[in-house]
């Protein structure tokens, strides 16, 4: 891999571990479904000028919009709401152990006990964060709602599996399109005062919601999907872990969370099982790793 190509890579890593600590500064004012239909209502009226519509996929799509945008997402949110963005950005890994189990069933791709190990240390580091609770305001049940979104978001790559050959582009525009009636609806049923968070939020949570749609998404896509044509699975994967350390990093140094020896010791235990998946990667691979 070329030195301009690493330093791409590495600066999507920043853009998708940061991300964390931006989306848990803006729902101090935001409320979660609120936020993400906001976001995705943005990166619809972004990208779809420039996309066509996938009328021979759009039940595929349909589909992987009902699980990221329905599933994934809600779960997400509601999730960060009870646990800090250093402890977000490590459980969500677990997205790596649950995509090799799911490969496993659909394709029947072999685990092999060198998986197996890595999956054993991953759920063991995420145990570690729970029960001591990362060391600040995590709890274990915000803690579970991330390991189900984690869940959530490797079976919606079984089905960019099951869709072959995808515009990412396309993909996310018409995702983002669906999510966003999905996500008004949840607002309108579980949150209230979405008026006056709209019209009372600080220009620092727009900024936060620019964030997530500018740098995190479309630049970061803009960056990645072509290094992921480029390259081999095994020369961009690796760099996903870095997320997590982003992630830590700027949960402690943007938002004062702290520092424990049960999030270091859980976070290097998580991070060392989902290495040594990669190393023997399923066939379905984690292409993203945000919120």
């Amino acid at each position: 891999m070329k030195p301009v190509h690493m330093l791409g890579a590495l600066f999507v890593m920043a853009l998708w571990g940061t991300n964390f600590a931006v989306s848990r500064y803006a729902l101090r004012e935001f409320s979660p479904m609120l936020m993400m239909a906001i976001r995705f209502a943005i990166v619809a009226a972004i990208l779809l000028p420039f996309v066509k519509f996938p009328r021979n996929q759009l039940r595929q799509v349909l589909a992987y919009a009902f699980v990221l945008g329905g599933v994934h997402f809600p779960l997400m949110l509601h999730g960060m709401v009870g646990a800090e963005a250093s402890t977000a950005s490590i459980v969500i890994q677990l997205q790596v152990p649950f995509a090799s189990l799911l490969a496993a069933y659909f394709f029947k791709d072999t685990l092999g006990w060198r998986r197996g190990i890595g999956m054993g240390i991953a759920f063991v580091g995420v145990a570690v964060i729970a029960l001591r609770g990362g060391g600040g305001e995590s709890d274990p049940f915000h803690l579970l709602l991330i390991v189900l979104a984690a869940a959530a978001f490797s079976f919606s790559n079984i089905q960019v599996k099951w869709m072959g050959t995808v515009d990412p582009y396309q993909l996310n525009a018409y995702m983002a399109l669906f999510a966003v009636p999905q996500l008004l609806l949840y607002s309108f049923v579980l949150e209230s005062g979405q008026v006056e968070q709209v019209m009372n939020a600080s220009w620092g949570a727009w900024t936060g919601i620019a964030y997530m749609v500018i740098a995190s998404t479309i630049i970061a896509y803009a960056i990645w999907q072509p290094m992921v044509r480029k390259y081999d699975v095994n020369q961009t994967v690796p760099f996903l872990m870095l997320v997590p350390v982003f992630g830590v990093a700027s949960g402690v140094l943007w938002l004062g969370e702290a520092m424990s020896w049960a999030l270091i010791v859980g976070g290097v235990l998580v991070i060392a099982g989902v290495g040594i998946i990669l190393i023997r990667r399923p066939k379905i691979v984690v292409a993203r790793n945000t919120v």
